[in-house]
């Protein structure tokens, strides 16, 4: 009922295989951007000055309610668009926001703040990896100043170049 005497079609192996693929790098780019973009963004604050350090955390949140109100608009007003004004304008308008962002940031790249990289993060794991499971039986030391500090290597990935220690997951 209601179809107009429409058969659907079903989608041949090409099709299927274009929609496999497309499904995959969406789920390869939110994947790598998501993380990404968050430690960007901190890393356009100087973490030694006190003034940058609060706008640091001011930066978290707004992030992060941009990001649950993109979200929000883009499961109501998108969806409803599509549903009562057509899937190109559905479609079209996240299409034109994205391009968008794209050229802002292109413009604005000159403006950011690029930090290179610090070492491989693959090393620091299995550096954490190896010493997690060598000391498993370890009991945890009375006085925190007896614990292990390196401000050379501890620098470019904590707050003011040393780790916190804490009684958390000893």
């Amino acid at each position: 009922g209601g179809g107009g005497g429409k058969i659907c079609q079903q989608a041949d192996t090409g099709q299927l295989a274009i929609l496999y693929l497309s499904l995959a790098l969406a789920a390869v780019g939110a994947g790598g951007i998501r993380p990404c973009v968050v430690a960007f963004g901190a890393d356009q604050f100087d973490e030694t000055d006190p003034k940058q350090a609060a706008k640091t955390w001011r930066y978290f949140n707004w992030y992060y309610f941009v990001m649950g109100a993109s979200i929000l608009l883009a499961v109501t007003v998108v969806v409803w668009v599509q549903d009562n004004v057509g899937w190109g304008w559905g479609l079209g308008i996240p299409t034109l926001a994205m391009f968008l962002s794209i050229v802002a940031f292109g413009f604005g790249y000159p403006l950011y703040r690029n930090l290179n990289p610090v070492g491989s993060p693959f090393t620091r794991l299995v550096q954490v990896s190896v010493a997690a499971w060598r000391k498993r039986k370890v009991g945890a030391v009375a006085d925190p100043r007896e614990l292990y500090r390196n401000e050379e290597i501890d620098g470019p990935i904590s707050v003011g170049g040393k780790l916190l220690h804490t009684k958390q997951m000893r």
